[in-house]
């Protein structure tokens, strides 16, 4: 930082100025530079009731949607412009991976690079299905944020219920505590697994249990993706509004009913 020379006798209001300018005004600005909008954890599960179709059809769904015109719009109306996104994958207690880094986002060039890099990386995992284990991670890498942002969201997709680890409700209370929204994209499974249906299809469906166990905070809410052409549907009205900050769409809530 330049050095700003002042008389000893000069004016009070002029060394309130300098002082001012050395000391506020000049880190504020420099802060400025790295304020986005929205810091988002995409948090996929990839435990091993994730199959290769479902696998493909998550990596292939963000990828698609990071870079749709619709969520750049979006994306580019906000205050600065722009997000910070991080990708994870998450399975059993201690199995969770960044398989993206702090990214910003703000132009397709930058969401073209994030999406080629999530469909080049391999799977991180494929074990038991701890949504907590996700969600403690997903805190983790929140709180390590190179970015500036008040408004935080953990982007939780999969296909099971909480089977490892602590208890869900237990992690989701924490993020909430900590001003954090946690969101759900469940991909329902038409053919329950042989060795734990509940898993999958637990009573009452499984965005239910999201619902009741899974998200929590301000305007947090499920999505349910049925199909491969559902889902990246799904991830696309999601993202909307989590950039925007708005509750799920009126449209889509119609749309899947």
């Amino acid at each position: 930082m330049t050095a700003i020379k002042v008389p000893f006798k000069a004016p009070f209001k002029v060394l309130l100025a300098a002082i001012v300018t050395c000391g506020v005004l000049l880190p504020v600005a420099a802060r400025a530079a790295d304020d986005v909008d929205l810091l988002l954890v995409l948090a996929a599960d990839v435990s091993r009731s994730i199959d290769d179709t479902k696998f493909q059809l998550q990596r292939n769904g963000y990828a698609a949607a990071i870079s749709d015109p619709r969520v750049l719009d979006t994306i580019r109306s906000g205050r600065n412009g722009r997000i910070g996104a991080t990708f994870v994958e998450w399975s059993g207690v201690g199995a969770q991976h960044v398989v993206i880094d702090w990214t910003e986002i703000g132009d397709a060039a930058t969401a073209k690079e994030f999406g080629d890099q999530l469909i080049e990386a391999p799977r991180s995992f494929a074990g038991r299905t701890s949504i907590s284990g996700g969600i403690e991670f997903a805190l983790a890498r929140l709180a390590a944020a190179p970015f500036n942002c008040v408004r935080r969201t953990i982007d939780v997709s999969g296909d099971g219920t909480n089977n490892d680890g602590r208890a869900v409700t237990e992690l989701r209370d924490q993020a909430v505590a900590a001003g954090v929204t946690v969101n759900g994209l469940v991909i329902l499974s038409e053919n329950p697994l042989p060795w734990n249906p509940e898993h999958t299809n637990p009573p009452g469906g499984l965005d239910n249990y999201y619902r009741n166990n899974v998200i929590g905070g301000p305007g947090a809410f499920v999505m349910v993706a049925q199909n491969f052409n559902s889902f990246g549907r799904a991830i696309i009205a999601k993202m909307i509004a989590e950039v925007s900050q708005q509750e799920e769409p009126a449209r889509w809530q119609a749309a899947r009913r």
